[in-house]
């Protein structure tokens, strides 16, 4: 498996198989295929894939420290960066089939309406992260304050959870939300336990030790 992710055609194909859900949705729209609503459709299939990116992206690094296979790290720039892409069709589908791109609708609508500020928040937050996602702006941020900046991707984690939340709260539909949460707090609760693991103390009998030499 480890060589398979190194081989070169490994980047091209997940980068197909990342534009798969776009390439459909744009058939669907073409072929008059996305049932009753079609704006509707695409703004919450958009929205889906990029909460179901967000769980892959996350999902890279616990992946590689529990298996082994370090090459999983090539991929979660590539996945981070569809996290984006989709999160940028979701928005212009609303601003678009929703809204008309009219800016001042959109601004009444975004401060009106929790669910919207909150989804705008996390696209907020996320643009950053895209922005810096190169090595180039790795070198010109600095090391440790790019993964302290790219840290946010918890906190747009959680909006994108509450965002889908309220959502569906008007029709009382939240079966999907508790999968997605649950598998976010999973990946979350998994790095959290990490950190404690490795910031800990010295158990008494290490510290004994280690003042005794």
């Amino acid at each position: 498996m480890q060589k398979l992710l190194l081989h070169p055609a490994a980047k091209p194909l997940v980068f197909i198989a990342c534009l798969l859900p776009f390439t459909w949705l744009i058939y669907g729209a073409l072929t008059n295929n996305l049932g009753a609503n079609p704006a509707e459709y695409l703004i919450r299939a958009a929205g889906d894939w990029t909460l179901r990116f967000l769980c892959l992206t996350l999902a890279v690094t616990p992946l590689r420290v529990i298996t082994g296979m370090s090459a999983l790290a090539r991929f979660r720039r590539m996945l981070g960066l569809f996290v984006y892409f989709y999160v940028v069709v979701h928005l212009l589908s609303y601003s678009w089939f929703d809204m008309g791109f009219d800016v001042p609708e959109i601004a009444k609508d975004i401060a009106k309406r929790p669910f919207i500020l909150v989804g705008f928040s996390g696209f907020v937050l996320l643009s950053p992260l895209a922005a810096t996602s190169f090595n180039r702006a790795v070198k010109a941020v600095g090391a440790k304050r790019w993964q302290v900046l790219h840290k946010l991707v918890y906190v747009i984690a959680g909006l994108g959870i509450l965002h889908f939340f309220w959502m569906r709260a008007g029709k009382n539909d939240f079966a999907e939300v508790f999968v997605y949460a649950a598998i976010i707090a999973v990946l979350l609760g998994w790095r959290l336990q990490q950190f404690i693991k490795k910031n800990r103390p010295f158990p008494l009998m290490n510290l004994r030790s280690q003042l005794s030499k």
